[in-house]
């Protein structure tokens, strides 16, 4: 198993995209550290580990808080001895709303959350990566923050996503010197239950209608 001996954390691990490279850390030989604020999903991804035959740690935590992450982090370091791998996933689609009705307190949820949150998971893991000497770190964003700005509404989201990337970019020249990767995924689509916690407000008031050309489509033939 090419991971055994390592020690990763995913944040979100609860479902979707966390829950699944969770697993899959674990698959490869992994400790895992599976954190997130819902305790009972969290568990419940730990205990799917360890009837695989895997080694997961569950951690709750609210990422926004830096003494909740501090804590979590540092359980995990002392129960496995080490971190290697941090999955910085977690985050939510906030308040999806026209930016003159999206309220400053649904702004800065999602900022605490997306933003906030993973920072907090960076600035608490980098020193145990750096006793490690040295290890990887990935950042969940979205093509919603890099190259497709067309979910009408998700100005705060996406704001959070085109932050992550940079924040990843600056990371990745910061700890280069400690032998720390720093790399960032953009997804699209995922199926998964993060729409259920969306709440979206006179969305189509934000939408811009697009008008398009009459003519040929060239290579396709078609109008």
């Amino acid at each position: 198993m090419e991971l055994a001996g390592k020690v990763a954390l995913v944040t979100g691990a609860g479902s979707g995209i966390g829950k699944a490279a969770a697993l899959r850390l674990a698959q490869a030989g992994a400790a895992v550290g599976v954190l997130s604020h819902t305790e009972s999903e969290i568990r419940q991804t730990a205990e799917e580990i360890t009837r695989a035959g895997g080694r997961g740690l569950p951690l709750t935590a609210d990422i926004s808080s830096a003494d909740q992450m501090a804590e979590s982090i540092g359980a995990l370091a002392r129960e496995f001895g080490r971190l290697d791998i941090v999955f910085a996933n977690a985050g939510v689609n906030g308040v999806w709303a026209p930016i003159d009705e999206l309220t400053p307190e649904e702004w800065g949820r999602t900022i605490d959350t997306n933003l906030t949150g993973t920072f907090l998971t960076l600035h608490h893991a980098v020193p145990h990566l750096k006793s490690a000497g040295g290890g990887s770190i990935v950042i969940t964003a979205s093509i919603n923050g890099t190259r497709t700005f067309s979910s009408a509404g998700s100005i705060a989201y996406s704001a959070t996503k085109a932050a992550q990337v940079a924040m990843a970019q600056m990371a990745a020249l910061e700890l280069a010197k400690h032998k720390i990767r720093v790399n960032v995924i953009c997804p699209g689509r995922i199926e998964s239950d993060i729409d259920e916690n969306t709440e979206r407000r006179n969305t189509e008031a934000a939408r811009e209608p697009a008008d398009y050309p009459e003519g040929n489509i060239p290579l396709t033939d078609g109008k």
